[in-house]
């Protein structure tokens, strides 16, 4: 099964760290055990749930004083944690009105 992550799915912590939510892979795998995040409307709190193209990631950062929610559908899988505009490709922001 391993040699399907990463082509068909990818863990969402590994994700995370690759879209550069947070400097590191432990920091993703804890703000997905913390609740923070909803996939497909559904909440997730294991960092190896498994995600796919196409899929709705919902973000709630900041914690509860500042209020982010952030709502992406996901565009690509990562191959790697590269540069900021390498990592802005993986996701949509549907938040943001499109071009």
């Amino acid at each position: 099964m391993a040699e399907t992550e990463d082509r068909d799915w990818q863990r969402l912590d590994k994700w995370l760290w690759c879209a550069r939510v947070a400097k590191t892979r432990a920091e993703c795998a804890r703000l997905v055990e913390r609740g923070q995040f909803r996939l497909n409307r559904q909440p997730v709190d294991k960092p190896h749930a498994r995600l796919r193209v196409g899929d709705v990631l919902t973000l709630a950062l900041g914690g509860p004083e500042r209020g982010v929610v952030r709502v992406w559908r996901i565009l690509a899988l990562a191959a790697r944690r590269g540069p900021a505009p390498e990592a802005r490709s993986l996701y949509q922001d549907l938040d943001q009105p499109s071009a």
